[in-house]
């Protein structure tokens, strides 16, 4: 019986090794899984059996592949081509080595092992793979031209591996400066947003800051693609620099559109490689265009926007040939307003026969004295009773009636400001305030009491939509002279009346004088 019960005893320490072992066999995976740590969606991603063989780990725990062969992801005109797997893969000694012989084989690769084209938690994951060497890349032609660029190469030994894409995009910005050309002699910083005068000449800038793989491509194109409302001219005076070094191997044209007046501006380089630029780099256009008759007044504004093309694909860069995407467009828009003068009488009914002068004050540089520059003037038209003063900027005005109608006084010259706010950091900058006050002469602002409280006094009605300030000048008839019957000739009468009895008062008393003196 005690053999018995030591037989049970070892059959059962034999069937828990047992099970132990089967255990341990069924954990060891058959296949195997890619995990691509990108959150950006749209990739698919695919994955090519380039070798396949004996995976093992080795003693310093490495995965290995021993008794190399083609693996299933490369045709039989590649397997011939590109000769023996074994002797090929133990070429692939340094990453430099393995995106060589990625780039080799890529025209050859046929059908994908795996692929993955849903994002989750951030990664990629490709499974159901046997052991062997894989090539990952993007699906050819899966991404549209957005925001986004092909992954490089990966090649990976399976077991269970995690891969971090090597991608990236670059950024483009766009913006202008802005001035006060009644206060102030310099420009304001970079910004999104300006008011200007018709006339002037408005600096613009485009920056560029290039992808950190620049350094993967054969050849990285760059194309800035800017466009300029109607309302603004371009100057023809580009200027490129790659850092601070101006480069003169971009080109720059300039074409005006069908539309009727926008124009495009492209700035373009097939390899910037070439010219001295890596990863990372920063590349900037500078240029300036004048603000034209076919502004755009008011809160619409004149916007100018820009987009980069560059090459999104490190896989097939080579002379030239490169694919290209686009990043989302950046705008900055300039601002223009006006000023409208209604002619009225004192009984608030249009008058004729007035003109109008409306002049700006320009702050003088380097000490010289500030000018009164005309912005517009108006000669007489009989029929003309509104004076619109069309694209102006922020600033101090003068007004000067040099033609009062007949019959009328002439107006004391008027002193304004035009003040505006508008979004100076914005993806899409708005006109947020417009008003005028009257000042003096020195630009003094002129007030009154409200409610107990000072306060300036508007020049007139604001229509932020219109850019618009629109006032009333009143002229007031002159002195009215005696006409011929009335008064007048009763003054004329009474004073001769008056003169002629002063007259024989004096006559009479002459002769008494002489009659005393007898």
């Amino acid at each position: 019986m005690k053999h018995i019960k030591k037989l049970a005893s070892l059959l059962l320490a034999l069937v828990m090794v047992l099970s132990l072992a089967v255990t341990a066999f069924a954990d060891e995976p058959t296949t195997y899984s890619i995990t691509i740590n990108n959150s950006t969606a749209g990739h698919t991603y695919e994955a090519y059996q380039i070798f396949t063989g004996d995976l093992a780990t080795n003693e310093a725990g490495n995965k290995v592949l021993s008794n190399i062969v083609w693996g299933s992801g490369v045709s039989e005109a590649g397997q011939t081509a590109l000769g023996d797997a074994a002797a090929k893969a133990e070429t692939l000694k340094t990453e430099a080595d393995a995106k060589a012989f990625a780039k080799a084989v890529a025209p050859y690769l046929t059908t994908a092992a795996g692929s993955a084209n849903t994002v989750t938690d951030g990664k990629y994951v490709i499974s159901g793979l046997a052991a062997g060497y894989y090539l990952v890349k993007d699906q050819d032609g899966s991404l549209t031209g957005d925001n986004d660029s092909y992954t490089e190469y990966i090649i990976q030994v399976v077991g269970n591996v995690t891969a971090t894409p090597k991608s990236d995009v670059p950024k483009v910005q766009k913006k202008v400066k802005d001035i006060n050309d009644s206060t102030d002699t310099t420009e304001t910083d970079w910004q999104d947003s300006a008011d200007y005068d018709i006339g002037d000449s408005i600096p613009f800038q485009l920056k560029a800051t290039l992808a950190n793989n620049v350094s993967s491509y054969t050849t990285y194109k760059v194309v800035f693609h800017d466009t300029l409302s109607k309302g603004l001219t371009y100057n023809n005076d580009a200027k490129v620099y790659i850092g601070d070094t101006e480069t003169n191997g971009f080109t720059v044209t300039a074409t005006v559109n069908a539309d009727g007046g926008t124009t495009t501006l492209t700035v373009s380089c097939d390899d910037v490689k070439a010219l001295g630029a890596g990863n990372s780099s920063v590349i900037t256009v500078e240029y300036t265009v004048k603000l034209n008759e076919n502004a755009v007044l008011g809160s619409a504004g004149n916007p100018n926007e820009v987009y980069l093309e560059y090459s999104n694909n490190p896989n097939k860069s080579e002379n030239g040939n490169n694919e290209t995407g686009e990043t989302p467009k950046d705008v900055v828009i300039v601002f223009t307003y006006k000023t409208i003068i209604n002619k009225v009488d004192s009984e608030n009914a249009p008058l004729t026969g007035a003109a109008f002068k409306l002049e700006k004050l320009i702050k003088g540089k380097d000490g010289a004295a500030d000018t009164w520059t005309t912005v517009k003037e108006f000669t007489v038209d009989e029929t003309t009773t509104s004076f619109t003063f069309s694209g102006l900027d922020d600033g101090q005005y003068k007004l000067t009636e040099t033609k009062t109608p007949a019959g009328y006084n002439t107006i004391d010259p008027i002193y304004f400001v035009i003040e505006a706010t508008h979004d100076v950091t914005a993806d899409a900058p708005t006109l947020k305030t417009l008003n005028a006050y009257l000042t003096d002469a020195n630009g003094n602002k002129q007030t009154e009491m409200k409610d107990g409280e000072s306060v300036n006094i508007d020049l007139g009605a604001v229509d932020l939509t219109a850019g618009s300030i629109t006032t009333t000048v009143v002229n007031k008839s002159g002195s009215e002279l005696p006409s011929t019957g009335g008064i007048g000739t009763t003054i004329f009468y009474v004073l001769g009346g008056v003169l002629v009895l002063a007259a024989v008062v004096l006559l009479v008393t002459k002769k008494r004088m002489s009659d005393a003196e007898k």
